[in-house]
C-alpha cells in the first residue's frame, strides 16, 4: 500500500480507537474520523464525508446501526479512489434466529456488507462476537466497577473477543494483500458463561465481583426504573438473548485465518486490564 491516509471511522470507539493505534504504530498515516476529535465525521450529516475520503486510499467502516448510509458513502468512496475497504459487521447476522432484532439493525447491516461486495473494490468483513472490553468500556463497565452485575444471561455462555485482536486483523486487512474478498469471523479461543467471565476479571483485579442471573422481565423494570425508556430497555434485553441461549457460543477461526495465530484468552484480556487500571472506579 502507498503512503496515502488510511481512513479509520468510527476512531474514538472501541474497535476503530484500536485499529487507528495499531496503524500508527507502524508508521502508518491515519485519518482518525469521529463526530468529535482529529477529523470531523458524521454519518447523518453527508457534507463531512468528502473530506473525510479525500485522498484515502483505503478505509475501515464501522456503520451507523439502525441506517443505510454504508451503500452511498461506499459509492462516494468509489468516486475518490479509495481501493480497499473493511467493514466492521457482526457475527449471527446470517442467523435469523440469532436474537430477536427490535431495533431494526439487522438490515442495515444486510444492505451495508451487500454495498460492500458489490462496489468492485477490495473488500474485507469483519464479523466479531462479542467484545471483551463491553466488562471495562462497554455497557457492562459500571457494574462491575460496582462490584455486582445483574443480567438476564443465564448460564449461557460466549466467546468473548478482546478488541486488540479485533483491530489486527482489520490493521492486516487494511494494509496487506490476501484479504480480499474475506468474512472473518472472530470469537475468542474458547466460550466463558457471565460466571467463568466475572470470576475471571475477580482473581485479575483482586476483589470481588458478583454475576446475579435475572429475569428478562426484572432486567427490564430495573432499567426502566434507572430512566430508560422501556422501548429501549426491551431493545437491551434482547441483546442479551444470544448470551442466555448459547448463540454465540461457537468458536470462530477468523483471527487465526487472518493473522496465523491465536486469539487471546479472556483471562489475558482481564489481566491486561486491570494492569492498566481499566476497572478503578
Amino acid at each position: 500500500m502507498s503512503e496515502q491516509s488510511i481512513l479509520v471511522t468510527g476512531a474514538t470507539g472501541k474497535s476503530g480507537s484500536r485499529v487507528a493505534r495499531q496503524l500508527r504504530a507502524r508508521g502508518l498515516p491515519v485519518r482518525a474520523a469521529a463526530r468529535s476529535g482529529e477529523h470531523v465525521f458524521d454519518w447523518t450529516d453527508e457534507s463531512t464525508w468528502d473530506a473525510a475520503l479525500e485522498g484515502a486510499r483505503s478505509a475501515y467502516i464501522v456503520q451507523l446501526d439502525g441506517t443505510k448510509l454504508v451503500r452511498p458513502f461506499v459509492e462516494r468512496a468509489v468516486r475518490h479512489g479509495v481501493q480497499r475497504i473493511v467493514l466492521a459487521s457482526g457475527r449471527g447476522i446470517d442467523d435469523p434466529d440469532y436474537a430477536t432484532d427490535s431495533s431494526g439493525v439487522l438490515d442495515g447491516i444486510l444492505d451495508s456488507e451487500a454495498a460492500v461486495r458489490e462496489s468492485g473494490l477490495e473488500w474485507t468483513i469483519s464479523r466479531p462476537g462479542w467484545f471483551a472490553q463491553n466488562f471495562s468500556e462497554g455497557f457492562f463497565g459500571d457494574a462491575i466497577r460496582a462490584g455486582e452485575l445483574r443480567l438476564p444471561g443465564g448460564d449461557g455462555a460466549v466467546s468473548f473477543i478482546d478488541a486488540e485482536d479485533i483491530a489486527a486483523v482489520v490493521v492486516a486487512a487494511l494494509t496487506e494483500d490476501g484479504h480480499s474478498g474475506q468474512i472473518y469471523e472472530l470469537s475468542g479461543p474458547r466460550a466463558l458463561t457471565l460466571a467463568e467471565a466475572v470470576a475471571t476479571i475477580s482473581e485479575a483485579i483482586g476483589g470481588e465481583v458478583r454475576y446475579v442471573p435475572i429475569s428478562a422481565e426484572q432486567y427490564v423494570a430495573e432499567l426502566v426504573e434507572q430512566g430508560l425508556p422501556p422501548a429501549d430497555a426491551e431493545a437491551f434485553a434482547h441483546v442479551i438473548e444470544p448470551l442466555r441461549d448459547g448463540t454465540d457460543e461457537y468458536l470462530s477461526d477468523g483471527v487465526q485465518r487472518a493473522l496465523g495465530r491465536e486469539p487471546r484468552s479472556f483471562a489475558e484480556f482481564a489481566k491486561a486490564t486491570a494492569a492498566a487500571g481499566g476497572w478503578t472506579a
